[in-house]
This record gives C-alpha cells, sequence and structure tokens, in this order.
C-alpha cells in the first residue's frame, strides 16, 4: 500500500476515533460511539502492519491472544462496583507501553542509525517521564480504591512536597542528559525509574473521595504519553488518538473539580482532609435526632405522593440494587407518582457511575436529571430517595465553611418535603464527616442494605395496595 493511502487511512481512522468520542457524550449514543471508536483502531492496527516491516507477526500475534484473553476475562469478572480499579489498572497499562515502545525505538534507532536527533529523544524522554508517572500512579490508585496495602486515605509525610519538587529537578535533569547524550540507554532508564518513584509520590496524598478527579487526570497522563510515544514512532494515528485521549481526560478533570468546588492544586495535595480534624463530632450531630422508620411507614408515604426523586449513590452500586430500584421505578408510576433521578457529577466512585448503573437497569435516559436541573425541583418533591449516597447530599458543604466539602454543589435533598436516607448505618462518607441531613426533622433513615431495602419497598407497597 502506498504511503499516501496509508496516510488518508490513519486520517479515516482518527476521524472515527473523533465521532467516537462525540457519541460516548450521551447514553443514547454511547454503544454506538464505542463500535466507531473500535473500527477506527481496528483500522490503525491494519494500516500500521502495512505501514512498517513488520519482522516476526507471530509474536504480534501472541501478543493479541493474550492481551484479548485477559481482557475478555476481566471483562467478565469485574463488577460494575470495581469499574474505577479497572479504569486505573487500564491507565496504568498504557503509561507502561509507552515506556517500554519508546525504549525499545530508541534502542533500535541506535543499532540501526547510529546517535538518534534530538526531536526523537526529546519525545523519548516525554513518554519516559510521563509513562512512568501514569503506570505507577495508575498502580496506587488501583491499590488505594481496592484498599489492598495502602489505605483509603490520603498518606502524608513531612517534606513530601519538597521531596516531589527534587525528584521532578533530577527528571529534568536526567531529561536533559538523554537530549544531550542519546547513547547512554541506562540514562533513560534511570529517568523512568525517578519518574516511577515520583508517580508514587504524587498519588499517595490523594484520598478516597478525590480518587475519581485523580483517575481522570490519569487517563489524561496515558493519553499524553501515547502523543510522545507516536512521535518516536513517527505514527501520526498514535499522535492524533494519544492527544484527543489526553486533551478529554483534561476536560473531564476540571469538570469533576468544579463539581466539587476545588482546585486540581487541592487534590493534588490531598486537601480535602484538612478540615476533618476539626468536624463537628457525629454525637453532637446525630444525638437523639435521628428517627429510623420500617419499609411500612415509608410506604405511607407513597400513598399521596405526587412526585419523588431518587438520588443514586456509591451503596447503590455496592449492593447492586439498579434492577430493584427499576422496579420500585415502575411500581410507583403505575400509581400515577411522577419518578425522576437526580444525578451528581462525582456520585459514586468515577464520572458518569450512576449513569452506568441505571442504564443497565433499562431506565429511560430522560429520568435522569443532573444536578443543575434537578435542584430546582426539589422543593415541589413529595418523597426523595437517597440511596447508599452521603458527601453529595451532605448541607455542610452549604452551611460550614470550615468543613471539609465546604462550598461543594451537592443535590438539595434537605428541601424535599420527606426525605428517606437508606444506608447501613450513620458511617460518614470518602470526606470522613458527618451529614447533619441525617437528624433533620423532615428525615426518615431506613437502616438496611440498598438492595433489601428497596425490595421491601415494593413488597410494602403492594401489600397496602
Amino acid at each position: 500500500m502506498t504511503p499516501v493511502l496509508i496516510k488518508l487511512g490513519y486520517l479515516a481512522a482518527a476521524v472515527c476515533f473523533i465521532f467516537g468520542l462525540k457519541q460516548l457524550s450521551h447514553p443514547r449514543t454511547a454503544v454506538r460511539g464505542n463500535v466507531v471508536g473500535s473500527v477506527g483502531m481496528l483500522l490503525a492496527i491494519v494500516l500500521t502492519f502495512l505501514d512498517h516491516n513488520i519482522v516476526r507477526f507471530e509474536f504480534i500475534a501472541a501478543g493479541l491472544v493474550v492481551g484479548g484473553v485477559a481482557g475478555a476475562v476481566l471483562a467478565l469478572m469485574i463488577r460494575i462496583t470495581a469499574m474505577p480499579q479497572m479504569v486505573a489498572l487500564l491507565n496504568g497499562f498504557g503509561g507502561g507501553a509507552s515506556v517500554l515502545v519508546a525504549g525499545a525505538s530508541m534502542i533500535a534507532t541506535q543499532v540501526v542509525a547510529g546517535v538518534p536527533e534530538g526531536q526523537l529523544q526529546a519525545a523519548t524522554v516525554a513518554s519516559g517521564i510521563i509513562g512512568g508517572v501514569t503506570f505507577w500512579g495508575s498502580l496506587v490508585a488501583f491499590d488505594k480504591l481496592q484498599e489492598w496495602l495502602l489505605p483509603g486515605r490520603p498518606v502524608l509525610f513531612r517534606g513530601q512536597q519538597p521531596l516531589n519538587v527534587l525528584l521532578a529537578l533530577v527528571v529534568i535533569g536526567l531529561g536533559t542528559m538523554v537530549v544531550l547524550q542519546p547513547a547512554d540507554q541506562w540514562t533513560y532508564w534511570t529517568l523512568v525509574g525517578v519518574a516511577s518513584i515520583l508517580g508514587v509520590l504524587l498519588t499517595i496524598p490523594i484520598g478516597g473521595a478525590d480518587m475519581p478527579v485523580a483517575i481522570a487526570l490519569l487517563n489524561s497522563y496515558s493519553g499524553l504519553a501515547g502523543a510522545a510515544t507516536g512521535f518516536v514512532l513517527n505514527n501520526n494515528v498514535l499522535i492524533i488518538a494519544g492527544s484527543l485521549v489526553g486533551a478529554s481526560g483534561i476536560i473531564l478533570t476540571q469538570i469533576m473539580c468544579k463539581a466539587m468546588n476545588r482546585s486540581l492544586a487541592n487534590v493534588l495535595l490531598g486537601g480535602i482532609e484538612a478540615g476533618a480534624a476539626s468536624a463537628p463530632k457525629a454525637d453532637d450531630i446525630y444525638a437523639g435526632k435521628v428517627k429510623a422508620a420500617s419499609a411500612e411507614e415509608i410506604a405511607m408515604l407513597f400513598d399521596n405522593a405526587s412526585r419523588v426523586v431518587i438520588v443514586p449513590g456509591y451503596g447503590l452500586a455496592v449492593s447492586q440494587a439498579q434492577h430493584a430500584v427499576r422496579d420500585l421505578t415502575t411500581l410507583l408510576q403505575s400509581k400515577g407518582v411522577e419518578v425522576e433521578f437526580a444525578i451528581h457529577p462525582v456520585a459514586g466512585r468515577m464520572p458518569g457511575h450512576m449513569n452506568v448503573l441505571l442504564a443497565e437497569a433499562d431506565i429511560p435516559y430522560d429520568k435522569l436529571k443532573e444536578m443543575d436541573e434537578i435542584n430546582p425541583t426539589f422543593a415541589q418533591t413529595d418523597v426523595a430517595i437517597v440511596i447508599g449516597a452521603n458527601d453529595v447530599v451532605n448541607p455542610m458543604a452549604r452551611t460550614d465553611p470550615t468543613c471539609a466539602i465546604a462550598g461543594m454543589p451537592i443535590l438539595d435533598v434537605d428541601k424535599a418535603r420527606t426525605v428517606v436516607v437508606i444506608k447501613r448505618s450513620l458511617s460518614p462518607g470518602f470526606a470522613g464527616i458527618p451529614n447533619p441531613l441525617f437528624a433533620l426533622d423532615n428525615t426518615l433513615m431506613f437502616f438496611s442494605d440498598g438492595k433489601k431495602a428497596i425490595n421491601d419497598l415494593i413488597a410494602a407497597v403492594k401489600e397496602a395496595a
């Protein structure tokens, strides 16, 4: 195939990526967007095979088989609640691949053509730095979410920030040496090692509440590492694809920070825990004020209700209650009750977490209302049902300027006539602070597993009929 046709094919693949990303922005077109993006990637892979002199196709085939099997197994095994961990791993693999490919290309270039030019070395350095930070930072994010070795809370120690600055300066110095002395391959791998340490230290201060932002940022890093590797390989489609991923990750990171009223620097420095120590004690807020209710008592609220808003949170994901919620929605609608869902941008552990769960249960997309659209309507809501959400409905964000989530936009469920909160206990959310919503006069607590609670409500509503 001629170089002109290959470049045109790469252009077609890039167009597929762009349209695929555009269609992923809405649940109705997300499946089609995945297909379009996959077609673009398949086209890019085929053209790459035709564009370069592949020496040993059997190794590529072996890699495709191993990677395909591993991907299929993970896709079938990973629960939706563990999807953030899966995304973190995928980000890390992308960064690690960029490090290895850039390093191998540098070695191959020196063997075939002698000392490579400065532009190529600069791209190699960028791949090594960003890829190293991404790989190890993503592994730390995975471990924090999975809670294997590292705690979900921020890990801080004295002199942490000066050490990070020192490591960054060392990385820059090593990168300069790689560009000026490209024949020394060990300098590159030393650079990767220092960048890896920096990736760990940059991620451990980030707490569980901020992990969705960290994942979005690491996703952007993996794209930028891929784009840099595209320059190393002189592969236009990899440059375009990496740039798209990098840009979309940065945009998503900004959206997430805005949704939490936080700066990116505050997130990276683990600032959300700063106010936790001075937060009011749970006993002072809850003592003698929390009202527990049964399924039968809550079912009576629906008899005179005309509008119900359901607020999904991470507890809904953990209990896999989305199908039970759909059944409750159908039952209430059959009684003439209007039911809608209030979606907070950072509910759950990753962007779109609640949307994916509810879409899995075939809940109509037009029932899912974003925060800005649903908040003005809570005053006209008869019953708001909060399932496993905590920080995103905590009124302290509006009333206490010293708390960890001060200023964060929240769902105004406290303005509904009656609020039903379904939780296992009064335990705090990721921010680690109590929630005055649980003690309000118009709030009823239903202490139970999310799925069991919804099924009990369904049975109670049917029995009352």
